[in-house]
């Protein structure tokens, strides 16, 4: 049996409009009356997020001084994972049709996000995803549960997932951040990078993961390919 494990945001999902949003909300927010602050344009701020430059010189950049670049970060903490803002995400182009050609051939497959239980299912029904991850092919976040990094969280629900599940006789894992490479490498599991989501080429391969493609449709050829 071979197994396609695919993270949410990123491979499957563009999430950048709605931390653009999220951004532009925050500058509104934070800035005194009359103070002249530096909107960054979405590819600019984009480009940043991407990179991996910190919310704080984000702030920073943007104009705000030592006394709200704090107020900035906590608000877009809050805000960033919030209803109505998840409105602004789209469909990675090609990511529907490379579901189906993975559904089509009879691959196991997972997803395996950071978002909680409503936010996951919430856009599995928006964009009439559900019938790709059935409930036991969703590892995501419960409701409750208190995040703390990424890198430390992503690779629970892997062991979750690897515990539960019957073995494959070959998987792999595709996302396009840090933590899934950290989730895939630390249980032996092959990882695809995809230049899609929230971190770019350089970032991906400081992180050494073992093919770097450009989105989902990309990885899902190569894999159906070497199998």
């Amino acid at each position: 049996m071979l197994r396609l494990i695919t993270d949410f945001d990123g491979p499957i999902i563009d999430v950048s409009e709605r931390y653009y949003q999220v951004y532009l909300l925050c500058l509104e927010k934070t800035r005194r009356s009359n103070q002249t602050v530096q909107e960054l344009s979405k590819a600019e701020f984009w480009r940043m997020k991407r990179s991996r430059i910190s919310e704080t010189q984000i702030a920073i950049t943007s104009g705000f001084d030592d006394s709200q670049v704090a107020d900035f970060v906590k608000l877009r903490k809050q805000t960033v994972h919030t209803q109505p803002y998840f409105q602004h995400d789209t469909l990675i182009p090609g990511a529907m049709e490379a579901l189906l050609k993975v559904q089509l051939a009879g691959v196991d497959l997972l997803v395996m996000t950071m978002r909680r239980v409503r936010e996951l299912d919430y856009a599995l029904k928006k964009f009439d995803l559900e019938r790709f991850f059935p409930e036991n092919r969703r590892y995501c976040l419960s409701n409750d549960y208190v995040k703390t990094r990424d890198v430390e969280d992503k690779p629970l629900l892997m062991a979750r997932a690897l515990k539960e599940l019957h073995p494959a006789s070959n998987t792999w894992m595709v996302g396009d951040t840090e933590a899934d490479i950290a989730s895939a490498k630390k249980y032996n599991i092959k990882v695809m990078a995809v230049e899609s989501g929230i971190r770019d080429r350089q970032s991906l391969e400081f992180f050494q993961p073992d093919l770097i493609v450009k989105d989902f449709a990309s990885s899902v050829d190569l894999f159906l390919k070497a199998n």
